[in-house]
């Protein structure tokens, strides 16, 4: 058992990487008092759910990329005073989010003794006085002036354990049903729960190109692109995928300044 006390601590976790969800989960289960109420993936169901809920709860912790939005949008369309952990992958973010009126924030992957002392943060300024709204306006300023700010890792599963993956080990990513597969360029698969779509958004673009709807390739695993049928373009890819990569007429051009550009 954890040496903080807390007590009746009902936590929502706004995350919409479903490993992330579960690791901090697991992490906050070291804390018997706090029970997580609530996990939710979108701006949508955000508000949704918290305009309903959100009197009952005492802490969120809230990612500032969601699926389909930001989570200031969330701060838009409720009057959200409940007190919040930012997480974030991008340390600028963090540092503009704890200026505000947050608790604190953490960077992914989530460490346990730093989620310790946001709690014990948490837990004196719960003693002194109330939190306050977010202010909105500084939030929008800081994601505006950082949106430059694209994804360097992934968190992935391997068995029991998670792990990190830098975006300079990642030969591409396809689609597979529901999900996008990670291929390594030492030939590791990884299944992640986020569309081509929302990774196209955040991976870097002068590393980074979809050329196709069901991949995204590194510019290092293009061995080479050819002609092909009907005016299209072959490309081959190290390590090789199990099915053809062939770039249409209309995407060739865009393809192709890619490969030249020197960014």
């Amino acid at each position: 058992m954890h040496s903080l006390p807390l007590e009746d601590m009902k936590v929502v976790i706004v995350e919409d990487e479903i490993l992330l969800q579960k690791e901090l989960k697991k992490q906050l289960q070291v804390y018997e008092e706090m029970e997580v109420v609530q996990c939710i993936q979108t701006v949508e169901e955000g508000i949704a759910w918290l305009s309903d809920n959100a009197s009952s709860i005492d802490l969120i912790f809230m990612d500032i990329e969601l699926a389909d939005g930001v989570c200031f949008e969330i701060f838009e369309a409720i009057d959200l005073t409940v007190p919040i952990i930012f997480l974030t992958a991008y340390s600028e973010y963090a540092i503009r989010a704890f200026k505000v009126n947050s608790i604190d924030y953490l960077l992914k992957p989530i460490n346990p003794k730093e989620l310790a002392f946001a709690l014990t943060k948490f837990k004196k300024s719960q003693r002194q006085a109330a939190t306050g709204q977010i202010d909105l306006s500084t939030l929008k300023d800081f994601y505006t002036k950082s949106a430059g700010n694209k994804k360097t890792r992934f968190l992935v599963q391997s068995g029991d354990t998670y792990k990190y993956i830098s975006i300079n080990e990642i030969a591409y990513f396809h689609s597979e049903d529901k999900y996008s597969v990670i291929v390594t360029f030492d030939r590791h698969r990884y299944l992640i729960d986020e569309s081509l779509h929302q990774l196209e958004n955040t991976l870097p673009s002068s590393s980074f190109h979809r050329p196709t709807r069901n991949i995204i390739v590194h510019i290092k695993a293009v061995e080479k692109a050819s002609k092909y049928f009907n005016s299209r373009l072959k490309l081959y890819l190290q390590p090789r995928p199990d099915f053809d990569v062939i770039v249409s007429r209309v995407k060739i051009k865009d393809f192709l300044t890619w490969m030249g550009s020197d960014v």
